[in-house]
C-alpha cells in the first residue's frame, strides 16, 4: 500500500530524507538496529523505574523514616535516656542517632555533597509525610555511614547517620548496567557482521567500477551473504563473457585486416608496374595510388577504432608527462603553444597508449585548425580535467554531437589534405568513456573550439 501525500508535504519529506538520513548502506542499517534498540532500552528502564525502583525505594524510605520517628519519640518521652536510645538504634536499626539542642544545632550542620534526587527523592517525600512541621535535610557523603539526615524540630536538631543502602537497592544499578552492557555487546556484534556484508557489496561495486574503466581486478572474490555472492558470481561471469567477445572481435578484425591488406598490396604493386603517363583513356596511375593510400588509412583507422586498444594492460599514467611529450611533437609548428598544469595532479590508472592516442588526436586537431593552442591540466572534485583550446574555425553547435560518429567529417572545415578520415574524435571519445570519463565540446574563450575532458581519479 502506497500512501499519497500532498505535493508540499512530499517535498518536505524528501528534503528531510535527504538531509537527515545517512547516505551509506552501513549507517542506514545501523539506524534500523540502533533506533529500536535504544527505544527498547528507554521503555524498559522507564518501566523498571516506575515499577520496581519506585516500589522498593518508597518501601525502604518509609521504613527508615519510621525508625527515625520511633527514635525521636523515645527521645522526647525520655530525654535522660538518649545514650541508651542511641545504643538501641545502632544495634537494632544500624543507624547512628544524635540529638543537639537549639543552641548547638547551627554548629553541627556542615557543607557536604549535594544529595542525589534519584536516590533521595523517595526519602524526602517520606520525611515530609512523617515530619510535616520539621525542616529535614539529606546529605550523601563519602565516608561510612554515607547517608546523613537532619531533622530540625522545635525542641532541637536530630541527626541520623546510616548507609545509603537502606533507601535503595544497589542491585538495581547492576541490573541497569547489565541491560546496557548486553545491548552494547549485541550492537557491537551487529556492527562487525554488518561491516562484513557491506564490505562485500563495496568490493563488488569497486570491481564493477574498475571493469567499467577498463581495469581488470583479478583479486576480486565474492564473499558475504548468499545474495551478495550470487551477484558477485554473476558479475564475474558477465565480465568473462564480455572479455571473450572482445577477444573474438579483435581476432576477427585481425583476420579481416589481413584479408583486406592483401588485395590492396597487390593493387599497389600492379599500379607501380604501370607507366607513369596517362593511358589512352586519360587515367593517371597516381590518382589510383592516392585512392589506395586513402583506403589503407581508412582501414587502419577503422580497425583501431573498433579494436579499442582492448589488449593493453592498465597501468599508472603520469598525464603531465604524457601531455608534454605530445606537445613536444608539435614544437616545430607555427602555432603558439600555451600549457598550464597543477603540480598536485596525481597519476591516473588507465591504458597509456590508448590515452596517448586520444589526446594526440584532440591536440593534433587543435594544431591543424588553429594558430594558438592552449592546454591546461587540473584536478577538481576527485577527477582530472584536461582542457584544449584553439582559435580555429571551431565546430557549429548543431554538429558537436555528430562529429563523434565514425567517419563523420565537416567538409567546410576539414579536407583530405589534413590526412583525417573522420575517426579522430570518435576514437578519442571511445577511449575516454572506456576510462569512466566524458568529453565535451564548447566555445573557446580564445575564439575557436574548446575540448573538455574529465577522467575520474
Amino acid at each position: 500500500m502506497h500512501l499519497v501525500f500532498p505535493k508540499k508535504m512530499e517535498g518536505i519529506l524528501r528534503y528531510l530524507k535527504f538531509k537527515l538520513l545517512p547516505r551509506t548502506l552501513f549507517f542506514r542499517t545501523m539506524l534500523l538496529i540502533f533506533i529500536p534498540l535504544i527505544v527498547v532500552q528507554i521503555v524498559s528502564i522507564v518501566a523498571f523505574f516506575d515499577g520496581t525502583w519506585g516500589r522498593v525505594g518508597k518501601r525502604l524510605s518509609t521504613n527508615l523514616t519510621s525508625n527515625m520517628a520511633f527514635a525521636i519519640r523515645l527521645s522526647e518521652e525520655a530525654p535522660n535516656n538518649i545514650p541508651k536510645i542511641q545504643q538501641l538504634t545502632q544495634k537494632i536499626f544500624d543507624m547512628e542517632f544524635q540529638y543537639y539542642p537549639n543552641d548547638q544545632k547551627h554548629a553541627v550542620i556542615r557543607s557536604v555533597r549535594k544529595q542525589n534526587k534519584l536516590v533521595t527523592g523517595f526519602l524526602e517525600d517520606a520525611l515530609k509525610n512523617e515530619f510535616p512541621e520539621a525542616i529535614s535535610s539529606i546529605y550523601i557523603g563519602n565516608g561510612s555511614p554515607d547517608l546523613v539526615v537532619f531533622v530540625d524540630m522545635e525542641n532541637g536538631l536530630y541527626k541520623f547517620a546510616t548507609s545509603s543502602k537502606n533507601i535503595f537497592s544497589s542491585s538495581i544499578f547492576g541490573f541497569v548496567a547489565w541491560m546496557i552492557g548486553t545491548s552494547l555487546l549485541l550492537f557491537l556484534v551487529a556492527v562487525l557482521f554488518l561491516r562484513i556484508q557491506v564490505r562485500s557489496i563495496a568490493d563488488l561495486a569497486t570491481a564493477a567500477e574498475d571493469f567499467g574503466k577498463g581495469i581488470d581486478n583479478k583479486n576480486f572474490k565474492p564473499y558475504g551473504s548468499s545474495e551478495v555472492r550470487r551477484a558477485g558470481i554473476a558479475f564475474i561471469k558477465m565480465k568473462e563473457r564480455i572479455q571473450r567477445q572482445i577477444r573474438e572481435r579483435t581476432q576477427m578484425l585481425a583476420g579481416v585486416s589481413h584479408d583486406l591488406r592483401t588485395p590492396l598490396t597487390r593493387m599497389k604493386l600492379q599500379l607501380a608496374l604501370l607507366p607513369d603517363d596517362k593511358d589512352k583513356n586519360g587515367i593517371d596511375k597516381h590518382e589510383f595510388l592516392q585512392d589506395v593510400d586513402e583506403m589503407e588509412k581508412m582501414l587502419e583507422g577503422y580497425l583501431s577504432f573498433v579494436s579499442g586498444e582492448g589488449g593493453e594492460p592498465s597501468t599508472f599514467v603520469d598525464m603531465n608527462e604524457m601531455i608534454l611529450s605530445i606537445l613536444n611533437k608539435f614544437r616545430n609548428s607555427k602555432a603558439l603553444i600555451r600549457y598550464t598544469t597543477n603540480d598536485q595532479v596525481s597519476a591516473i590508472q588507465g591504458r597509456e597508449q590508448a590515452l596517448k592516442r586520444a589526446l594526440t588526436n584532440i591536440i593534433g586537431n587543435a594544431f591543424n585548425y588553429g594558430n594558438t593552442v592552449a592546454v591546461s591540466l587540473e584536478s577538481n572534485n576527485n577527477k582530472l580535467e584536461i582542457t584544449v583550446d584553439d582559435d580555429g574555425p571551431g565546430i557549429p553547435v548543431d554538429k558537436r554531437e555528430e562529429v563523434f560518429k565514425a567517419f563523420y567529417r565537416i567538409e567546410d572545415s576539414r579536407n583530405k589534405e589534413t590526412g583525417g578520415v573522420g575517426l579522430g574524435l570518435a576514437i578519442a571519445k571511445d577511449v575516454i568513456v572506456s576510462h569512466g570519463g566524458k568529453i565535451e565540446l564548447t566555445d573557446s574563450p580564445i575564439g575557436g573550439l574548446r575540448v573538455l575532458i574529465s577522467i575520474p581519479l
